[in-house]
């Protein structure tokens, strides 16, 4: 039986940051847009032939549009940041074979 190969060590320097998620920050983008463009249509007086769910509709794609596009620049504007703070460490990986399980052949 044979024993296990010890692990080989690869160093090497790794940047490390706190990026942050930027779907999370275009779907939250895009709720805030969908309520502000619900407060703003329900403050007017809706007109009888479209109706209040139609005009809602319409004017959703300003609103959410609108919203993704501020989240998404809030997002890169804050990952730019966050890449100013990144830090740079040695990072050791180890490479290990495993181990054959009983019953398996060799090769």
């Amino acid at each position: 039986m044979s024993t296990p190969a010890e692990p080989t060590p690869d160093r090497t320097t790794v940047s490390v940051r706190r990026a942050p998620k930027i779907p999370a920050f275009l779907v939250v983008g895009g709720l805030i847009g969908f309520l502000a463009t619900l407060v703003a249509t329900s403050l007017f007086p809706a007109d009888p032939q479209v109706g209040y769910a139609a005009l809602l509709g319409y004017f959703s794609l300003y609103g959410v549009t609108a919203g993704v596009l501020l989240g998404a620049i809030i997002g890169v504007v804050l990952d730019r940041r966050s890449q100013r703070r990144a830090r740079t460490v040695a990072a050791e990986r180890e490479v290990v074979d495993a181990a054959p399980v009983e019953g398996e052949l060799e090769d």
